[in-house]
């Protein structure tokens, strides 16, 4: 008997990389899962693949239980068919994993409309998509897991990522609002930050410079199988308590976020004037200041293997 023995569940772009890695865990913990993905290339382009058909495969050979879905988790009507699925499919809907995702990396000044618009779409709004459809379901049986895939390009920064970023810091606030929102009915929501090497990762460009060069080397030391059994703890009766928080997983070291919390503050009787804060701020709160780093300033060090 596995930890997720009876539940049935949803993960997106799970035909490859770490959404497969998940799915196949799940299964093999004893959860019959409905593998969606839409088939498309790293940039989110149609290509003819049917990924989601081969994880299937592997899943039943193995001795579990799944079904496949090419619905786009950025359409609404797409996510409710979705979720209409794995219930009609297997009776009911116990978890549901956001995974998809596509990237479009490109500096700031550079970024054209449809670049933010696609990255948006699939990881803010696919996820919100899939986690609104699933609430219903949730909401009337008194029961439910979400876990949202996050990333420490939101959560600390990255260079030519504006628009990933911004979506994934989104998954990190839509998350604790599910949570918030849906405890009273049974329901918990939280976000993991994952580390691996992926085809997602690996479209990360190569330069001449030593920091850049270590980390993508620190990267292709993880593997997507090292975030599984963090998601499948999440969704499984054993996290009951465990609700809105921010997780990462990098190689065997699993690090719990903080979130935004004033770090000092200021008064000053009668109000503030422009003056008064140009001079008192600068000099009073310079060394709080949050530095500009990026994800490799802050996990800097080899990944714990």
């Amino acid at each position: 008997m596995g930890s997720l023995t009876g539940k049935v569940g949803i993960v997106t772009g799970a035909g490859r990389g770490i959404g497969a890695a998940i799915a196949h865990l799940l299964a093999a913990e004893g959860a019959a899962v409905l593998v969606n993905d839409v088939g498309v290339t790293i940039d989110g382009k149609a290509d003819g693949d049917r990924p989601a058909d081969e994880v299937v495969a592997a899943i039943r050979a193995a001795g579990g239980q799944a079904a496949a879905n090419f619905d786009s988790v950025a359409d609404w009507n797409g996510a409710f068919a979705m979720v209409a699925q794995a219930v009609a499919a297997f009776g009911r809907l116990d978890f549901v994993v956001n995974n998809a995702g596509i990237v479009r990396d490109v500096m700031f000044h550079k970024m054209s409309e449809s670049d933010w618009d696609a990255v948006i779409n699939v990881h803010l709004k696919g996820t919100f998509c899939v986690c609104r459809a699933a609430a219903e379901q949730f909401r009337a049986q008194g029961s439910g897991a979400i876990v949202n895939m996050t990333s420490t390009s939101g959560l600390i920064g990255n260079l030519g990522q504006a628009n990933y970023a911004a979506a994934k810091l989104g998954i990190v606030a839509l998350t604790r609002s599910i949570a918030i929102d849906m405890q009273r009915f049974g329901v918990r929501a939280n976000a993991v930050a994952p580390f691996a090497w992926t085809r997602m990762t690996a479209t990360i460009p190569t330069s001449d410079d030593p920091k850049q060069q270590a980390r993508i080397e620190r990267l292709k030391q993880m593997s997507p199988e090292q975030i599984a059994p963090l998601v499948a703890f999440l969704v499984a009766d054993a996290a009951k308590d465990v609700n809105g928080q921010v997780f990462a997983v990098r190689g065997t070291e699993i690090s719990l976020f903080s979130l935004p919390a004033p770090k000092r503050a200021l008064h000053r009787a009668g109000g503030w004037t422009v003056e008064s804060i140009a001079e008192m701020l600068p000099e009073t709160l310079r060394r709080d200041f949050v530095p500009l780093q990026v994800t490799g300033d802050v996990f800097g060090y080899p990944p714990l293997l």
